[in-house]
């Protein structure tokens, strides 16, 4: 069993639990993930580690509340135990040797691109951290990502924050004026990296894009998470999470995510109906 030590909520619709899990944390590395179980009859969920304490021991864990799983998660409250709580798993992400990075997260990539940006920044690179979200409301990390870079631009679609548009427009507006990246780090809903990933191809920056939305079961055993990386069958579990946006096959990544959306959809109006919570 596993301590859930604090949980708090960042917007409406987004969580953060930090998990006492002093193996788990001894390990962690950015981009790394956890798979975990709520309890016996809960299915187990895979997600990124969003940072941790090796000293405390403890794990920190966001997650969206957008099907029967995280709704059964955050039903749980500080000081309660979840069943399973097992990592790290994943391929941690390469990042010595760059001078200087931009990293994108996109709404809840937000919690992934975070970590990344951590690390790059104690190694020495600059970072410049790009975050897009569909209104302020949704804004989460604001401080934490500004501690973890040299500059933090925050986009919104609606422009409600003041800074309307989307994380593309802010990151060719930074190479138009002379930002000199070696590599750029997308993290968020697949069309979004992919847009990332077409923009930095014809100035031949390294991008790195992180496809574990499309995790399944985190162990390489369902397939789930197969994807075409350069013509060549990976898995995003185990080949991964992150891998080189220039030669991901999005188009065909963003087909299988949408393949078990009427499944989950009825998963969780039943989960509501028997229990309450978001709809």
């Amino acid at each position: 069993m596993f301590k859930i030590i604090k949980k708090e909520p960042l917007n409406p619709s987004m969580t953060r639990m930090v998990i006492e899990a002093p193996f788990v944390a001894r390990k962690a590395m950015p981009g790394q993930f956890i798979i975990l179980r709520v309890n016996e009859t809960g299915e187990r969920i895979p997600l990124t580690i969003a940072d941790y304490d090796r000293e405390a021991g403890t794990v920190t864990i966001i997650y969206q509340k957008v099907g029967k799983s995280t709704l059964l998660l955050d039903e749980q409250e500080a000081g309660g135990y979840l069943m399973d709580f097992i990592g790290p798993l994943g391929k941690a992400s390469e990042l010595e040797g760059y001078k200087k990075a931009a990293v994108i997260g996109g709404g809840a990539g937000c919690a992934i691109a975070y970590p990344q940006a951590k690390a790059l920044h104690a190694m020495g690179t600059k970072v410049d951290m790009i975050a897009g979200f569909r209104d302020k409301d949704l804004i989460i990390l604001e401080n934490e990502m500004r501690e973890a870079s040299d500059r933090l631009i925050v986009m919104t679609d609606d422009g409600s924050n003041g800074n309307k548009g989307f994380v593309t427009a802010a990151l060719q507006k930074n190479i138009d004026e002379g930002a000199d990246y070696d590599l750029v780090i997308a993290i968020g809903p697949i069309p979004m990296m992919k847009a990332v990933s077409n923009l930095t191809k014809p100035y031949g920056i390294k991008t790195i894009i992180s496809m574990n939305t499309i995790m399944v079961d985190g162990t390489g055993m369902c397939g789930g998470c197969r994807l075409t990386v350069g013509g060549e069958t990976k898995f995003a579990c185990v080949d991964g999470p992150d891998f080189d946006g220039h030669l991901v096959d999005f188009d065909e990544a963003m087909k299988r995510l949408g393949t078990y959306k009427p499944e989950e959809a009825r998963e969780r109006e039943e989960h509501c109906r028997l229990y309450g919570g978001i709809k």
